[in-house]
């Protein structure tokens, strides 16, 4: 067995067929069916189950399936360590909340562009589940998101504090009174998004389990809805006074226990931290506190 065997393994894994794995890996079923076998005889048990539909994990081949999935990405972070001397340089991707990279990373991130100008930094916006997915497959190096994220296969480092408040329409004096008035509307992001979650948990303490909703891919329009009195939503308390259009909307304050949320840097368990990446977290931890605090 070696990374070759496995590479081939999972493209048969995640396809369900030799065929599709061949076209993916450039070469033919038959070469792709033979190293299979050959994998198998070598392991001494079945790895896949053949049928006329395609092909299907057995429990050994679900044992294997993510030791393959980890060679690529351990042969990539091999080529990366190789050839960093230590001097941050090439291209850097971060992933991060919209309501992040707009309260917190623009300051952060000047000064990193100062200190490290060979660096070819991307920022990728994203809701907490999307970054999520996006650390776990190393599209992105690592990720601000609310924490705390239950994943053994992720760590995570406490970077701040935010406070959460639900925004209402201009004139709105408390969140018990409008929900105790019927009709409760939330106005949010897409599906996957940490705030959105929690909005509809509280509400959901209230007595308001399924909330209608509109769904909007900006902040911008959030605000604009909600300011003319088509719903509530939940965002950092920070936001109102620094984000465009959030001017006027009625902030209600929450109970601590629910208005309370940390931002974390999340990254893969075990994956190579590059130069450029080790220094973004040092000045980040410098520049926010609570990480060098906890």
């Amino acid at each position: 067995m070696d990374a070759g065997d496995l590479r081939m393994f999972e493209a048969v894994a995640r396809h369900g067929a030799m065929s599709r794995a061949a076209a993916e890996l450039h070469t033919v079923q038959s070469n792709v069916t033979a190293r299979i076998r050959s994998l198998e005889e070598g392991l001494g048990c079945r790895l896949f189950d053949r049928g006329p539909a395609g092909v299907t994990l057995t429990e050994a081949g679900r044992r294997l399936l993510p030791y393959a999935e980890r060679i690529p990405r351990l042969l990539a972070d091999a080529a990366r360590a190789v050839r960093d001397d230590g001097t941050p340089r090439g291209r850097l991707v971060i992933g991060s909340l919209e309501t992040t990279a707009a309260l917190r990373l623009a300051p952060l991130l000047a000064t990193y562009a100062g200190a490290c100008p060979e660096v070819d930094l991307v920022l990728r916006p994203g809701t907490t589940c999307e970054l999520v997915a996006a650390v776990r497959d190393g599209s992105v190096d690592g990720a601000f998101v609310c924490g705390p994220v239950a994943d053994p296969a992720l760590e995570q480092r406490p970077m701040f504090r935010e406070e959460l408040a639900v925004l209402a329409a201009p004139g709105t004096r408390a969140l018990d009174a409008l929900i105790a008035a019927g009709n409760v509307r939330i106005v949010v992001l897409r599906a996957g998004c940490s705030y959105r979650q929690r909005l509809e948990a509280l509400l959901a303490r209230r007595g308001v389990p399924a909330p209608r909703l509109m769904e909007f891919g900006t902040l911008e329009a959030i605000f604009a809805c909600v300011a003319a009195g088509l719903g509530i939503t939940l965002l950092p308390r920070a936001l109102v006074a620094e984000a465009r259009g959030a001017a006027g909307l009625a902030v209600l304050t929450l109970p601590p226990a629910e208005a309370t949320v940390e931002t974390v840097f999340l990254r893969r368990r075990g994956a190579f931290a590059s130069s450029a990446l080790a220094v973004l977290l040092t000045q980040a931890e410098r520049a926010f506190g609570l990480a060098a605090a906890a």
